[in-house]
């Protein structure tokens, strides 16, 4: 058995613990008899078993000495024990209480156990705290995405319900806008929330995945003309093993992203399978993702100040929807300027 941590420190202080008892008893008995029989010779000339006074004095201090120094290194051993199991229960203790600052003192590393205990608690209380943080972040948030919408809604069924508004279809469009919006928000929230906890359900087949990007290019090219982006597919015909519907879903999110933030010119789209992985890109010519955003891009909820100033920032949730498709797939979204300068955004994973 390999000895490591809290059990070899307990071996250590065990074996160190009988040493100095049995050093004591041999050291005070020669010195006992030693002295006894040079002083006292007459007490010990008589055979026999029976114990004398000072042979009793000698052996109940031996013992009382043993005692002594056998509780002070076990105090000494336990103190290093409980203080970090101490701090594990006290931060425990807080933590129930709603204190999720609180964290425990490893105290001595060389008890990897009780050490590690203590570090896997730190952990812990991180990972609750930024959950929690998170939690607070996302309801911030969807309160703050669901109100502007709800407002209008709220406003134009108001003024329909009292003749402010005449009942038209344009009216009526209005309302369908709105609650398409709504629809397209609650879509990506139940994405991403699927795929944080994996649960992100996907049908993995053989797709003609040039195919799919010239459908879905189809289907938006009107939106980013109106932008004044001009797509440009550059697509490789052999097949890719994915999610059609998901990939069409990110396509979308990354082209919607584009459509609202790029300058006007190119935006290209390439799609390639290369050494056993798939790869999606999208770049457009400028003006590109600021340094300090581009580590959180795909973070949701996530806005650049120009976003936010234009009032069209969209929900926050499209990239973020993009990365947890990416990873729903085993692969990972990344976000890397172009050779002109604009943002590129490419969705890799094993095909």
């Amino acid at each position: 058995m390999r000895l490591e941590g809290l059990s070899r420190q307990i071996a250590l202080s065990m074996a160190m613990m009988a040493f100095c008892v049995t050093v004591l008893v041999v050291v005070t008995g020669f010195t006992f008899y030693y002295v006894a029989m040079t002083y006292w010779p007459v007490q010990f000339e008589a055979p026999g078993w029976k114990m004398t006074a000072p042979e009793w004095v000698w052996l109940i201090s031996s013992t009382v000495a043993g005692l002594a120094l056998s509780v002070v290194m076990g105090l000494r051993l336990a103190r290093r024990i409980l203080a970090p199991l101490n701090s594990v229960a006290e931060g425990i203790r807080r933590v129930a209480q709603g204190d999720l600052d609180a964290r425990a003192a490893a105290g001595d590393r060389s008890l990897r156990e009780a050490a590690a205990l203590a570090d896997d608690f730190n952990a812990l209380a991180d990972q609750l705290q930024r959950m929690t943080q998170e939690q607070a972040f996302w309801n911030a948030a969807i309160a703050h995405e669901l109100r502007t919408p709800v407002t209008v809604l709220r406003g134009r069924l108001q003024g329909l319900a009292e003749g402010v508004f005449t009942p038209d279809e344009s009216q009526f469009r209005r309302l369908l806008v709105q609650v398409e919006g709504l629809a397209h928000l609650i879509e990506d929230l139940r994405a991403v929330s699927l795929a944080e906890s994996g649960h992100l359900d996907l049908q993995l087949q053989e797709t003609d995945l040039a195919a799919e990007v010239r459908a879905v290019v189809e289907v938006f090219g009107d939106a980013l003309r109106a932008a004044g982006l001009m797509p440009v597919l550059e697509l490789d015909g052999r097949p890719a093993r994915c999610d059609p519907v998901r990939i069409r879903q990110a396509l979308l999110a990354l082209l919607d992203n584009a459509r609202r933030y790029a300058t006007p010119g190119a935006i290209r789209i390439a799609a390639r399978v290369e050494n056993g992985r798939c790869h999606l890109r999208v770049e457009d010519d400028g003006p590109g993702i600021p340094e300090e955003l581009a580590p959180h891009v795909f973070e949701a909820f996530r806005r650049g100040d120009g976003a936010r100033q234009r009032g069209s920032g969209g929900s926050g949730l499209g990239l973020a929807v993009v990365a947890a498709i990416a990873r729903a797939h085993g692969g990972a979204a990344r976000c890397a300027p172009g050779p002109g300068g604009g943002a590129g955004f490419e969705l890799i994973w094993p095909g």
